[in-house]
């Protein structure tokens, strides 16, 4: 299994992100934009959060305001699961599993400097089963 420095290495270091003050209305076309599902939220470069659409569909018709009257703030996860980039991509699906998220910012020195997704990590897994069965096949036909 990979580390999350090589998923990192093959998907790309970039990491969307947005301030805890920002309107959730800027969030969303954000991620929109990115077609994405989640945005960092950072303070002066720290993570203290994440939003994600589920953050979205379950909090904000709670405060009954208007999606551009409604801050970041207001509805980010902050109790924010992460990983370093030395953690193995088994690793993480365990940690998604248990914590039930779908998004791992990756922190290296308290610095964000990735993000991996479940899906990174499926794609990672059925890379994984696609090499071990062409070696297998590869193996029984005696191909060299």
């Amino acid at each position: 299994m990979k580390t999350v420095r090589q998923l990192l290495q093959g998907k790309g270091y970039e990491v969307a992100s947005i301030g805890p003050d920002k309107p959730v209305y800027d969030a969303m076309q954000l991620m929109a934009a990115k077609n994405i599902g989640a945005l960092l939220v950072l303070e002066a470069g720290k993570l203290i959060g994440i939003i994600t659409e589920r953050d979205y569909s379950r909090k904000a018709h709670l405060l009954d305001k208007s999606v551009r009257d409604i801050l970041v703030k207001e509805i980010m996860t902050s109790q924010v699961a992460y990983v370093s980039p030395d953690y193995t991509a088994e690793d993480c699906m365990a940690l998604v599993t248990e914590m039930r998220v779908r998004h791992l910012p990756v922190l290296e020195n308290d610095q964000v400097i990735g993000i991996i997704s479940i899906g990174d990590l499926v794609k990672d897994a059925i890379s994984d089963r696609e090499f071990v069965i062409h070696q297998l096949e590869r193996y029984i036909y005696g191909i060299r």
